[in-house]
């Protein structure tokens, strides 16, 4: 993977609007996987450039802090704000609706990765919350239809799970700015998504950032305790996040995660308290 990326540096440039950004940190991503390994007789020091997968380390901590700072002073103030100022209830409408805008894409995912019955749960659950649940803001298919005898579960997809089905190598860990850590293939996956998203042909730019912007914020608002806790009992915080990332996705592709769906954000990619202390058992 890293060396067709160092091959072909040069990436067809995106201009439709809301998708220039991801057609950046694509060629970010390119551009990084051309990094240097150590000298081949320094044995200990390939062995932990290997083990890492990261090897733009000081690049990547450097966004990370600058991710940090972003996270500080405006992402995590807002979010208590949004946690403070909304219910519950409020709060749970509007991630049920975000998470059924996404559908068409996860649907999209289910179907290039052979897997129908996953399919017909999305097309299922789509087509019941956006009609019976408001447009998706009550998860009417979750389980709030007792005729349903328990609900349709829901799961996550997106593209770079897919090409992990399909086994393209991840490449080295990247951390991008305002995204957060990701890799070549997760990289990819975001611009392919973007492409395949209907919505983002129906509505306008403003929309589109708008609509990144409230799914960050509500994602933020669901992790203030957890990335506290993580932050304070981490003894390097950058390795901590690295390491959680490539767990958390690997359980993804092996569809071992079907509570929540991630969307990219500040600083991790967790979508609530008790996804992120499953995957944490697991290192114990």
């Amino acid at each position: 993977m890293t060396s067709r990326l160092c091959d072909n540096p040069t990436r067809r440039a995106v201009t439709a609007g809301p998708l220039r950004w991801l057609a950046a940190a694509t060629l970010m991503a390119s551009l990084a996987a051309c990094a240097t390994p150590p000298p081949a007789d320094d044995a200990e020091a390939v062995a932990a450039f290997e083990e890492a997968n990261d090897p733009i380390e000081p690049l990547n901590r450097y966004f990370f802090e600058f991710n940090l700072g972003l996270d500080r002073l405006f992402l995590r103030p807002a979010a208590e704000i949004y946690r403070g100022a909304l219910p519950t209830p409020v709060r749970d409408g509007v991630r049920n609706f975000l998470v059924n805008l996404r559908s068409p894409v996860i649907f999209a995912n289910d179907v290039l990765q052979g897997e129908t019955e996953r399919a017909s749960q999305t097309f299922g659950r789509f087509a019941t919350n956006t009609f019976a649940g408001v447009g998706g803001i009550f998860d009417v298919a979750g389980g709030d239809n007792p005729d349903l005898n328990g609900g349709i579960p829901f799961h996550d997809e997106d593209f770079g799970q897919t090409l992990g089905v399909y086994e393209v190598s991840e490449g080295p860990y990247l951390v991008l700015p305002i995204l957060g850590p990701s890799n070549p293939r997760d990289t990819t996956g975001l611009v392919v998504d973007a492409f395949m998203d209907p919505l983002g042909y129906m509505t306008s730019t403003g929309v589109s950032i708008a609509r990144f912007g409230v799914e960050g914020l509500d994602r933020r608002s669901r992790n203030i305790e957890t990335l506290d806790e993580i932050e304070r009992t981490s003894i390097d915080y950058y390795a901590t996040v690295r390491s959680l990332y490539r767990q958390f996705r690997r359980s993804q592709i092996l569809n071992d995660n079907t509570d929540d769906t991630p969307i990219p954000e500040i600083s991790i990619e967790f979508e609530d308290d008790d996804e992120q202390e499953r995957i944490s058992a697991k290192t114990e």
